[in-house]
């Protein structure tokens, strides 16, 4: 037996995790509003804490599950009937406890609990989650608590990595904190950068909430050119006509329980087309504009997004604008539709004629990146096709102006849909083919679906991009369906034959904010279990056999594979003129081909990892038979594998000259055996959550809480008035589309 103190001034709470019969586990426990610290995850791949009832004779008890105790305003949170816990949305206090009860079905006396403890913990990520500047430039970074009252408090660190306590360049500000007992717990601080910056570099302001381990961070992108860039600017109502690439969406894409709106959703408005009569219309995405296929014809097309303004449609309230009308989508539940886009006819003077998109152009005096037009005078409007590691750039609601490089090409990918911002009711799992993934740090958030990918060089369109998400190195992943493919199937499916181009004008170069890609210095930094450590050391005697140097083989030593994280590799040091032919494995371990020299190899002076910079081009017939291997197989394995949500063609980073299978994989059911080479070819694993086209986290920071419902106030209080978070949730800061 247990005795722990009481919360929220309640009676004190016991626990008693066994009994005669059975026993619970896990014991007490600390978790936070969001679910940090909880230890599993639900079928859809939402955190949950889960509790298990074992006879003591090892068999599983037959128990129902309850839980008492709790916040005395937004109770105790919800236990199904598997034991998977839910805290709830947000606290009114600092700490609370909350008791989980396993009772026996066949003697419902017979019971057994255990305690956790509720902290509260991030509302949402910070705002903004990046931003760029210049020597002294300046931003106000703002977190949000889900608890209202209370004296928790956001601490604000500077560091080198997203999850570090330390290191950095500027400085911060002491922070304020603003509490009430009917607003969420709001916390701001300044950063300010440093007076010289003598190379372009990221520094994190890192945000820990009240007593919770969870952590959020802000992106800082320094550079000597003095470029200023806040997503924030991309998230409020503009005045008319609109720029693109801003916050937008359908003015009846909320969630109602009863006359409240429960949810709502939003994203981003990509760009303008036009067809043959010169009649314009914003593109986005189905899901942002369409609502997944359960808008209609002619619905309000809004900017801001209802998720830029508390959830407040423009008709119940100021702050948005109509600046369209839907006019078609491409269904999602049609097996002939291939990319996730949808129309809305322009209102007139409504949007910028000329489809200027937010911070496409040059560098201003002030250091703000001007808006431009998409660069069409060398495709006539129809884009252009994506290449591999090409560099592009997307302007997006939520993340801004930032690029990466395309990954993979033909992309197979199976992405889920819903019918609500929440995501509790599915809608459909869609797979599309000849896809192209882009990577890249920080690359994008939800509320970025429906940005225009554009090449950097010239500002070509490439790709419309509509679901992402971060691996499980941290690095950000998205998907877009190819420009090409999104004209030619509105035209045949939603224009009646209509030639539709896109709006812009002269090609143009396009302002990179690269935060940078970490995939191979994670990859690298992964530690070896033992057992990968002792495979490596045994292949090495059968890779020294290869050494010869008239061939071009110079030497061999032990490393880490990047084309599969945590595998250990043998490294094959090469001699770059001579371009030898080296094994996929040896004695069932990865190779990794590094050019270098003799000398290099001899004082032990040789590279350990190849630089993704580095990596040549990959000729176009390599590209070519691999995308025709792909094809044949990726259907196949994917139905075999559940665990396989998605596969394309991409370059191997063990080596740069062959290519790769890239092949996503379920991070909730990893296979115990992922082969080195299939059919032949070299595979990539990107290991991360499913793809879904609102929030997608690999970190558990999914907010459950947008303008969230009046929950019930408890009899055994007396309050001045129940709280309404409904009424204090800050707009901008909400999940989206």
């Amino acid at each position: 037996m247990s005795l722990l103190a009481a919360g929220c001034g309640g009676a004190a709470m016991t626990a008693s995790q066994a009994n005669s019969v059975f026993s619970v586990a896990p014991g007490p426990s600390t978790i936070d509003t969001n679910c940090t610290g909880c230890n599993a995850a639900n079928a859809r791949g939402a955190a949950v804490h889960q509790f298990k009832a074992m006879l003591n004779n090892g068999g599983a008890a037959d128990v129902s599950w309850s839980v008492s105790g709790g916040d005395l305003t937004s109770g105790a949170g919800k236990i199904n009937a598997s034991g998977q816990y839910a805290p709830p949305a947000y606290l009114t206090a600092d700490r609370v406890q909350v008791q989980v009860t396993a009772a026996l079905k066949s003697d419902p006396t017979i019971r057994a609990t255990s305690l956790l403890t509720l902290t509260p913990g991030f509302l949402q990520p910070l705002t903004p989650e990046n931003v760029a500047l210049g020597a002294n430039g300046t931003v106000t970074v703002s977190a949000t608590l889900a608890e209202a009252g209370g004296g928790a408090s956001v601490r604000f660190a500077l560091a080198d990595t997203p999850t570090g306590a330390s290191g950095g360049s500027g400085f911060l500000s002491q922070p304020i904190c603003q509490r009430d007992e009917r607003a969420f717990t709001s916390c701001t601080v300044t950063y300010t950068a440093p007076p010289v910056v003598a190379a372009t570099g990221v520094t994190y302001v890192v945000a820990t909430a009240g007593a919770s381990t969870g952590k959020t961070e802000t992106a800082v992108l320094l550079n000597p050119e003095g470029v200023t860039s806040n997503p924030v600017t991309h998230q409020a109502e503009f005045l008319t006509p609109i720029l693109l690439g801003t916050s937008g969406g359908n003015n009846n894409d909320y969630d109602a329980q009863g006359n409240k709106i429960a949810d709502c959703c939003g994203g981003t408005l990509g760009a303008l087309i036009q067809d043959g009569n010169g009649k314009q219309y914003l593109l986005s995405n189905n899901h942002v504009l369409a609502r997944s296929d359960h808008a209609a014809v002619g619905d309000d097309i809004v900017q801001p997004g209802l998720i830029d303004n508390n959830c407040t449609p423009n008709g119940d309230g100021a702050g948005t604008q109509p600046v369209g009308v839907l006019t078609g989508w491409l269904p999602l539940s049609a097996n002939q539709t291939n990319a996730d886009a949808a129309i809305a006819e322009a209102a007139s003077h409504s949007v910028d004629a000329q489809g200027r998109i937010q911070e496409l152009g040059v560098r201003q005096p002030d250091g703000s990146l001007a808006p431009a037009p998409l660069g069409v005078s060398s495709s006539s409007g129809r884009g252009e096709q994506a290449a591999l590691a090409l560099r592009v750039a997307k302007s997006g609601r939520t993340t801004g102006l930032t690029c990466g490089s395309v990954s993979a090409m033909d992309v197979d990918i199976s992405v889920d849909y819903y019918t609500d911002c929440a995501e509790s009711r599915s809608y459909l799992t869609k797979t599309y083919t000849n896809q192209i993934a882009v990577s890249g740090n920080h690359l994008s958030d939800a509320g970025d679906s429906g940005s225009v990918l554009v090449d950097t060089e010239n500002a070509e369109p490439v790709g419309l991009f509509f679901a992402g998400g971060t691996d499980a190195l941290g690095v950000g992943q998205g998907m877009a369906n190819p420009v090409g493919d999104v004209l030619s199937e509105l035209s045949s499916q939603v224009g009646n034959g209509a030639n539709y181009t896109f709006v812009g004008g002269a090609d143009h170069p396009v302002s990179c904010l690269s935060f940078g890609d970490n995939t191979v210095l994670a990859a690298q930094s992964q530690s070896l279990s033992s057992t990968e450590n002792d495979r490596a050391e045994r292949a090495l005697n059968a890779a020294r056999l290869l050494v010869n140097p008239t061939a071009g083989i110079l030497g061999v030593s032990t490393g880490k594979s990047s084309d599969h994280p945590g595998e250990a590799a043998v490294i094959v040091y090469v001699d770059d003129a001579l371009s030898p032919v080296v094994p996929a494995s040896v004695s069932g371990v990865r190779t990794v081909v590094i050019p270098t020299t003799a000398h290099a190899v001899e004082v032990g002076a040789a590279p350990v990892m190849i630089s993704q910079a580095d990596a040549p081009a990959l000729p176009a017939t390599t590209l070519t038979n691999a995308i025709a291997t792909k094809q044949q197989i990726a259907h196949g394995l994917m139905q075999h594998n559940a665990a396989y949500f998605g596969m394309g063609v991409g370059q191997s980073l063990d080596n740069p000259r062959e290519a790769a299978l890239v092949i996503y994989v379920d991070r909730k059911q990893v296979p115990a055996d992922l082969p080195q080479t299939i059919s032949g070819l070299r595979t990539r694993y990107v290991v991360m959550d499913r793809l879904h086209v609102t929030r997608s986290y690999a970190v558990p920071f999914a907010s459950r809480s947008r303008c969230m419902l009046n929950s019930s106030t408890s009899t055994s209080i007396s309050a001045p008035a129940p709280f309404d978070p409904a009424e204090a949730l800050r707009p901008r800061t909400l999940p989206l589309d």
